[in-house]
């Protein structure tokens, strides 16, 4: 496929991974906050699947990277379980920084939004 079709899905796709980048962080943040106890990646991506609706789209792999960031910022703590089904299990959880970034970032998220909607709205014809 060539020209302004595939120039277009292009752009889209690179549109998403920017997109996806921030919000990936803000929703693992929100996922650990409100979860009861600890939890290993595989069942955060499970969890994102059911609320999120396509937020991961299939790329669970993105996740633990993405786990690792937070733990690294003080945002996540995280320790290792042995399995019995598997290898060692890592599981995280949110710290008080964690919960005080969470905060602030569903503010800048929730303000982003409204701004960027209220622009889109506009500017239909």
């Amino acid at each position: 496929m060539h020209g302004p079709v595939a120039n277009a899905e292009t752009q889209l796709r690179k549109f998403q991974k920017e997109l996806s980048a921030g919000t990936v962080s803000l929703v693992l943040l929100a996922v650990l906050a409100a979860a009861p106890e600890p939890m290993y990646g595989y069942q955060i991506a499970k969890r994102l699947e059911r609320l999120g609706d396509g937020v991961l789209a299939g790329k669970q792999s993105a996740l633990y990277p993405v786990l690792r960031n937070l733990g690294t910022a003080g945002l996540l703590d995280s320790h290792v379980e042995p399995s019995v089904a598997g290898p060692p299990r890592r599981y995280y959880r949110i710290t008080a920084a964690g919960r005080e970034a969470l905060a602030q970032w569903a503010a800048a998220w929730s303000a982003t939004r409204d701004s960027v909607d209220s622009v889109l709205r506009g500017a239909q014809p």
